[in-house]
């Protein structure tokens, strides 16, 4: 069922750089999307337009067959996890997840606030982190953060979450834990995913489908398997299949030694 439509988007900013050039896809409802492509592809100013951080300069965003092109942010029921985690720092872990919820119209009286807190409880231990209530995010790891960062997002049942390169800070042991903890997440709570990274490795482990991009253009959109079977072209052979390739023989090579 298709949950996001995605028609011609076009983005030209003011320098007359354009950066987007007639995107048009669809993501379909539970389904974890990838957007992958190398640095200035033009998936961070995509994102920023489906959240509504930019408006395109031409083209429209269709959600639930509605269309939201106009929408604010705070009317399209997304959510968003930043690479820089943006925690507040005077806060702690279970102030930071409650914050949000917490100042809503309808939360504040009594009982929604006894709810609100119960919500944020069980976010924080889906994320893992019940023993780290109380602290601050000065006192955590990067991933805690990260996880800490996730769970403020998803305690607002959004019914679409978009990563920005959630993980590009973090190390590799990290990543892979906190890969699991997201894929388990998104099963169990059903939430649709548009995930952007440049890393192939994770695109590859995560998605159900991958939208390859570059100079602000789809170059190929398919399930990892049909991308791997048929690149449409040689930049998809050479940024996604070579280098996927090249990483698992450099990690293959690296546990033989």
């Amino acid at each position: 069922m298709e949950k996001l439509k995605i028609e011609k988007i076009n983005m030209i900013y003011e320098d007359g750089v354009q950066a987007l050039r007639d995107i048009s896809f669809e993501v379909y409802k539970g389904e974890f999307l990838s957007i992958l492509g190398s640095s200035g592809c033009g998936k961070t100013t995509l994102l920023r337009i489906l959240i509504g951080l930019l408006k395109p300069t031409s083209g429209e965003i269709f959600k639930d067959g509605i269309n939201i092109t106009s929408n604010s942010p705070s009317q399209r029921d997304m959510g968003i996890v930043f690479q820089n985690y943006a925690l507040f720092e005077n806060m702690s872990v279970l102030q930071n997840v409650e914050y949000a919820p917490k100042i809503q119209r309808k939360n504040r009286n009594k009982q929604a606030q006894i709810e609100v807190h119960k919500n944020a409880l069980d976010m924080i231990s889906r994320v893992g982190l019940t023993e780290q209530l109380d602290k601050k995010p000065g006192e955590l790891s990067g991933g805690q953060q990260q996880r800490v960062a996730i769970a403020r997002t998803l305690v607002m049942n959004p019914e679409i979450v978009l990563f920005d390169e959630p993980m590009a800070a973090l190390d590799v042991a990290t990543r892979l834990s906190l890969r699991k903890e997201i894929k388990k997440i998104q099963k169990e709570m059903g939430i649709t995913i548009i995930y952007i990274t440049h890393d192939q490795e994770e695109a590859f482990a995560m998605s159900d489908r991958i939208m390859v991009m570059n100079e602000g253009e789809i170059i190929q959109l398919g399930t990892p398997k049909d991308i791997m079977k048929s690149p449409k072209n040689e930049y998809v052979q050479t940024f996604v299949i070579d280098n996927l390739k090249n990483k698992i023989n450099s990690l293959i090579a690296f546990v033989q030694e």
